[in-house]
């Protein structure tokens, strides 16, 4: 039984140059803000930064596991609020977890903090899942 108040376990995804050159190539989205250091500096970003859309896909790849499968995810929300950025001689941490905040039946809805580098990079991330 899930219960108001539980937390679910942490989970530390690595981010490095490799994965953002992949995710481009998988996704369409060549932004060089996302492989090119020189110009990601340029428009005012501290680094090449990991899009967006991949730091939503690791989060709900989070809550699909924990739920028992994609099917189970019914609502997953969140605003950024800070890019995610990525070295280019190393890896950065996408640092997920979550609390349950409501349990009612088999609908479960969760408060999800995503930090890197100890910083938080969404806000107000949020999902209702159902759980068998």
């Amino acid at each position: 039984m899930i219960e108001v108040g539980a937390e679910l376990e942490e989970h530390v995804f690595w981010i490095d140059r490799d994965l953002l050159k992949k995710y481009a190539d998988a996704s369409g989205d060549q932004n060089p803000i996302h492989q090119d250091e020189e110009f990601a500096i340029s428009v005012g970003l501290p680094n090449v930064i990991a899009h967006g859309m991949l730091t939503m896909a690791l989060v709900g790849k989070y809550i699909s596991d924990w739920a028992g499968g994609p099917a189970n995810v019914k609502e997953f929300s969140a605003r950024f609020v800070k890019p995610v950025i990525v070295p280019a001689n190393g890896k950065v941490d996408l640092t997920v977890s979550a609390l349950v905040t409501e349990a009612v039946d088999k609908n479960v809805r969760l408060n999800i903090t995503a930090t890197s580098a100890g910083v938080k990079v969404l806000a107000i991330a949020k999902a209702l899942v159902v759980v068998k």
